[in-house]
């Protein structure tokens, strides 16, 4: 697979509603001409960390499935992806897959296809979000849409050449050594499925809309708007909690979040939640005892 124009940079971006919940990803990579191509994809039940990851492998495939050799930057609004990938990955294959204290590291499946995709071509690079940057605000939007099961015209180049090629390095140069490969459908159609989901649906990216899309949407609007101020006040506990240092207990953590106490204590020991960093700080009798923190006021994060 050869593109016309270089690859200069790819923005990546993910969103979950709920956390876990229903999740969306979004790419946009953008090439030396100007030209601009945009990916996305959706998941009924994940997590933001997911999402994030999985937006950073439709990346990493698009690139090495157009088979440039130039350096590109690929931009994320996420400080755990990126030392997830470049720091804290090598210490985890050394011991197996376990953190310092033992623990199995959480997303192992998606973290290990990060692994094999990454190499020194990619220069990793942190953006703020939500701050005006023209990319990361369109990964957004396209990662929030797509989890929210909405509409969205998506920027596509055609990559229709791409699948000729591929079809054509399929066929073994010397078909007079009568291998099975140049006329087995079963390894052709292997080979395409190698292309990458996103490659193969190229001009298939756009969502349709659902009927009835959100239940609120049927509500009358003052029953939104209460719903808007009880999550209001939800965020405005949670922020007192963080900013006063308390700890909760994974039941109190799960009201909190509207969550059954199960999806609590299956997430690890850290991960976010809204605006908060959630990390488990010890455990009282029968009782898990949790922390919050802005994670907007935290300098990053770090694993050993």
């Amino acid at each position: 697979m050869s593109l016309v124009s270089t690859i200069k940079s790819i923005y990546t971006d993910g969103a979950c509603t709920g956390n876990p919940g229903p999740g969306g990803w979004g790419v946009v990579v953008y090439f030396s001409d100007g030209s601009i191509h945009e990916i996305g994809g959706a998941s009924s039940r994940t997590t933001n960390n997911k999402m994030e990851m999985q937006a950073a492998i439709a990346a990493l495939q698009f690139l090495k499935d157009s088979g440039q050799t130039e350096l590109i930057t690929l931009h994320t609004d996420s400080e755990y992806l990126i030392n997830c990938v470049t720091k804290w990955v090598r210490g985890w294959k050394k011991r197996g897959w376990k953190k310092a204290d033992g623990s199995p590291v959480l997303n192992q499946d998606l973290l290990e296809i990060l692994d094999e995709l990454n190499s020194p071509q990619v220069k990793w690079e942190h953006v703020r979000g939500h701050a005006g940057n023209v990319g990361n605000e369109r990964c957004d939007v396209i990662a929030r849409a797509f989890a929210h099961g909405k509409t969205l015209s998506l920027q596509q180049q055609d990559f229709s050449h791409v699948q000729q090629s591929l079809e054509q390095k399929s066929q073994p140069e010397d078909i007079s050594r009568g291998s099975d490969f140049q006329t087995n459908p079963t390894i052709i159609n292997k080979k395409k499925q190698e292309i990458s989901t996103f490659v193969t649906n190229i001009t298939n990216m756009e969502l349709h809309n659902h009927p009835n899309t959100s239940a609120n949407e049927e509500l009358p609007r003052e029953m939104r708007v209460t719903q808007l101020r009880n999550l209001v006040e939800t965020l405005r506990i949670a922020d007192e909690i963080a900013e006063k240092g308390f700890l909760i207990t994974s039941s109190e953590l799960a009201d909190l979040m509207d969550v059954h106490a199960s999806a609590v204590t299956s997430r690890g020991d850290e991960w976010r939640w809204r605006n908060w960093i959630v990390s488990r700080v010890r455990r009282e009798g029968n009782q898990i005892l949790w922390e919050l923190e802005r994670g907007d006021k935290v300098g990053g994060e770090e694993e050993s």
